[in-house]
């Protein structure tokens, strides 16, 4: 039962980790695109395996934010390329219909993804180039670019969010109080067997 209650908290921590935080938003759609934000298609990241060389925020960026932009984007395809190259390139690829939006054209890309897919006709790509930025980073120049409309945890979801975060505080005490108690234990029986060696240590004397 304890290890159900266990595996029961972990994935509704899952859960609502992927609804709520950094990355949970909406971008534009064919209904809701404006003239200053067009409706998004796709998303491309390439980033090394490991974190050095720069990688690190990008890595970070598929891990917090990836899934929560797919949960409340689900038609928007989004792609992600690991290399080996940790001297490579960083790179995030946001594909727009018919046309950038503003701020991607005032950002100009300078550099290049010969893993990102080419854009298709009805598509533009801007590239951006996300290595050595924190994912908060990442984050902020993608909100920028797109539009993207932030969802705010509900007050449900607030207090359910405290809630596990209590529950995860005091699995710790209890995980640090039952170790306690099993290295007494062992220290105990360490003694007592120390003890009966010396006792048949004199015995035999």
């Amino acid at each position: 039962m304890v290890n159900l209650f266990k595996r029961m908290r972990k994935l509704n921590t899952r859960l609502l980790d992927v609804r709520v935080g950094t990355g949970a938003a909406t971008f534009p759609s064919a209904a809701s695109a404006t003239n200053e934000f067009p409706a998004i298609t796709r998303l491309h990241l390439t980033y090394a395996r490991k974190i050095y060389g720069g990688h690190q925020g990008a890595r970070h960026f598929w891990r917090n934010c990836l899934p929560r932009l797919k949960f409340h984007n689900p038609s928007v395809q989004m792609t992600v390329k690991q290399t080996d190259n940790q001297d490579g390139p960083a790179v995030l690829t946001i594909y727009f219909s018919e046309k950038l939006s503003n701020a991607a054209s005032l950002s100009p890309a300078k550099i290049e993804d010969k893993f990102a897919p080419q854009p298709g006709e009805t598509e533009k790509a801007a590239v951006m180039d996300v290595r050595n930025l924190t994912y908060k980073e990442i984050w902020a120049k993608v909100k920028m670019m797109t539009g993207a409309a932030e969802i705010a945890a509900t007050a449900q979801e607030e207090a359910e969010l405290k809630k596990l975060e209590q529950m995860r505080v005091q699995a710790e005490k209890d995980r640090v109080r039952v170790a306690g108690i099993r290295q007494a234990k062992k220290d105990q029986e360490r003694m007592l067997q120390e003890a009966r060696g010396e006792v048949e240590r004199l015995k035999q004397m």
